[in-house]
């Protein structure tokens, strides 16, 4: 897949992930599995480059020099990792978390993050605060990392435990969790903290560390009515301000490093705006206000490198007119995919992309912007392409006038009659979230059902991202109601198109896509023909309770919650488990044993309620697994389970 401008004679694709074809549909192994290629990372100078990934069968972080020389492999088994960066160039850390059980405590369970250390050398590997008895709770924020006398330093959030009155044993200090600043010396482990946590317990704080490793901004929020302050390094007022929501962050320093860039949110237009204050005072100015903004490259010593303007096509800008012509020329190479730019070094010499597109299940390379080179690493997925179902984007009206758009993914042309795309059966998708969206990119649970014959759509409802802050709050109180409509609106367009057979469409869901697929067949009849819903909201009511107590009725999540899911009596209209009686078509319902963040009644009530309704309905519980479908073992079983349940119920082929 290389384009004219890359230089040729590129490296062939690792064997971490080689493409094979498929006489048939590839198993649903190839999708329900872990990727194959999972994630990787540059070292600050780019000689080094650290994958996950499997080799030989087994998920490994592999570590490669620039020749492609295996510097280090490391068996990672089931470890959770949400990330891999680099500390210098001789250590990787490995970004992970771990269910843990809590008693004493407001919430039975938590998922709680670590770091690992693992030096490329061979030297034993170690955690962040692993053998500091008095910081416990893993890793509460990651404040960046900074070269400095030779060294490297990382700088994270820990929970330090204090002591009693009486001198007994240490406990967690009250109120909301508070960390404490440690900066750790990543090549021994030792640690100091920099900064304390605030002394009120209601009271939120967040810092800015500059590049040579020093405090030079505090946010403090206080959650009971969202009043902020972002104070200098001298512990001066720079500015404040009040938001209820807690809509506010300090997201770096501006290029020129002469003053702090942050983001509120404007309680009059509901709008989030960048502003930039002088690290010595001053007045607030404006900052990116005449873009929109998606995302930020934060740079070396938190330096604002650029940002990201479009979060559906992906296109970003850079500062540097030098690195932003570079960064368009390798957008340029992959006309009609989408790259994604994963990481670079910091001297933007070399650049980790990943693209994704049609006949692309997922490709990673690494691109040298010296020699317009770019070698191939490994595919995401090991799906040919001729087996990669082609997405769009299609735009559509909700039914009170609001546009909006989705994706749609077709079955591979080969499959179908005519290679035209007619009176299909369909797999409705919704996003979780709810505050998300969909892309045209490589989905593995719509390709999973695309490969079976399934046209699949993924609705981007309103209350959704990536289009506004006016659509997103365009959801608030609406669950069950426009926001359910707007995902009936997108198949009502399917079947005026005629892709789309409108007696033959099931909905499936993840969390609040699991709200959507049960209130679809119960708030809503005659619209599915079954639902699946993996760690669906059943119970709104019991949603906000759960929520108060796990938090210790935390006033601000509480304020935002009750904003965009509503409150109070109403929510027993839109909560499906009341209306279980109106079910009429089978649903599936599954749920992780471990799931920290929609409580497993609330697929087991549901459950009883269509038992005792007399409705047809199967429960699996998934032992061991957590929200996020974080094991490949039993993401693999909800796929298989909810792909078998589609077919059995709602049969791919020509309409009869």
């Amino acid at each position: 897949m290389m384009r004219n401008w890359l230089a040729a004679g590129v490296l062939a694709f690792s064997p971490l992930c080689a493409p094979s074809l498929h006489a048939a549909p590839p198993p649903l192994s190839v999708y329900g599995s872990l990727p194959g290629f999972e994630r990787a990372s540059l070292s600050p100078s780019g000689d080094h480059i650290a994958i996950i990934g499997r080799m030989d069968g087994k998920r490994m972080l592999v570590v490669m020099d620039a020749a492609r020389k295996v510097l280090l492999r490391m068996d990672t088994g089931a470890l959770k990792i949400r990330g891999i960066s680099w500390a210098g160039d001789q250590s990787v850390l490995i970004h992970y978390s771990d269910t843990v059980n809590l008693y004493g405590f407001t919430t039975d369970k938590a998922e709680l993050g670590t770091v690992a250390v693992v030096p490329i050398n061979g030297g034993k590997i170690w955690q962040v605060f692993g053998h500091d008895n008095d910081v416990t709770g893993g890793v509460w924020g990651s404040y960046g990392m900074v070269q400095r006398d030779g060294h490297w330093y990382g700088y994270y959030g820990g929970v330090t435990l204090v002591e009693t009155m009486m001198g007994g044993p240490r406990h967690l200090p009250p109120g909301t969790v508070r960390p404490d600043l440690y900066e750790v010396d990543m090549a021994t482990g030792k640690h100091r903290i920099i900064a304390h946590r605030a002394d009120d317990p209601g009271e939120q704080t967040h810092w800015l560390v500059d590049g040579q490793g020093r405090v030079a901004a505090t946010l403090s929020l206080e959650r009971s009515d969202g009043s902020w302050t972002i104070r200098g390094a001298a512990h001066q007022a720079l500015v404040k301000g009040k938001n209820p929501e807690g809509e506010v962050g300090i997201d770096g320093f501006t290029p020129d490093g002469a003053s702090i860039v942050y983001h509120q949110k404007d309680e009059a237009s509901g709008m989030v705006q960048r502003l930039s204050v002088p690290t010595a005072g001053g007045t607030p100015q404006p900052f990116l206000a005449d873009k929109t903004v998606k995302g930020l490259y934060i740079g070396a010593g938190h330096s604002i490198d650029g940002f990201r303007e479009d979060s559906i096509n992906n296109v970003s800008h850079f500062f540097d007119p030098a690195r932003d012509k570079l960064y368009h020329a390798a957008r340029n190479a992959f006309p009609g995919e989408r790259m994604i730019l994963e990481d670079s070094n910091n001297a933007f010499t070399r650049l980790l992309i990943q693209t994704e597109g049609p006949q692309d299940a997922g490709s990673w390379y690494v691109i040298d912007l010296a020699t317009h080179h770019a070698d191939p690493l490994g595919a995401t997925y090991m799906v040919d392409g001729a087996d990669v179902g082609p997405m769009k984007m299609l735009p559509y009206t909700a039914a009170d006038g609001l546009k909006m758009e989705g994706v749609l993914t077709l079955p591979p042309p080969s499959t179908l009659p005519g290679g035209a795309a007619k009176m299909l059966p369909a797999v409705i998708l919704p996003h979780g979230g709810s505050t998300a969206h969909d892309v045209p990119g490589f989905d593995w649970i719509a390709q999973s059902f695309a490969s079976r014959g399934y046209a699949v759509f993924q609705p981007n409802f309103r209350g959704s991202t990536g289009y506004g802050e006016g659509f997103v709050h365009a959801g608030n109180g609406e669950w069950g109601r426009k926001m359910q409509t707007d995902i009936s609106d997108g198949l009502a367009e399917l079947v005026r198109q005629g892709i789309v057979d409108p007696a033959r469409v099931c909905i499936v869901g993840a969390n609040y896509g699991g709200y959507a697929a049960l209130a679809g067949v119960s708030l809503q009849q005659g619209v599915y023909r079954c639902a699946v819903a993996y760690a669906g909201l059943s119970d709104l009511n019991r949603l906000i309770d759960d929520k108060d107590s796990a938090s210790a009725s935390d006033p601000m999540l509480m304020r935002n919650l009750k904003t965009e899911v509503g409150q109070g009596r109403d929510l027993k209209l839109v909560s499906p488990i009341r209306f279980a009686g109106n079910v009429s078509v089978p649903v599936l319902l599954i749920h992780g044993k471990d799931d920290t963040v929609v409580n497993l009644s609330q697929s087991s009530r549901m459950a009883d309620a269509l038992r005792h309704a007399g409705k047809q309905v199967d429960f699996i519980t998934l032992p061991g697994e957590d929200h996020w479908l974080s094991k490949g073992e039993t993401r693999l079983a909800m796929l298989q389970a909810a792909v078998d349940f589609v077919m059995k119920n709602n049969p791919p082929g020509p309409s009869r």
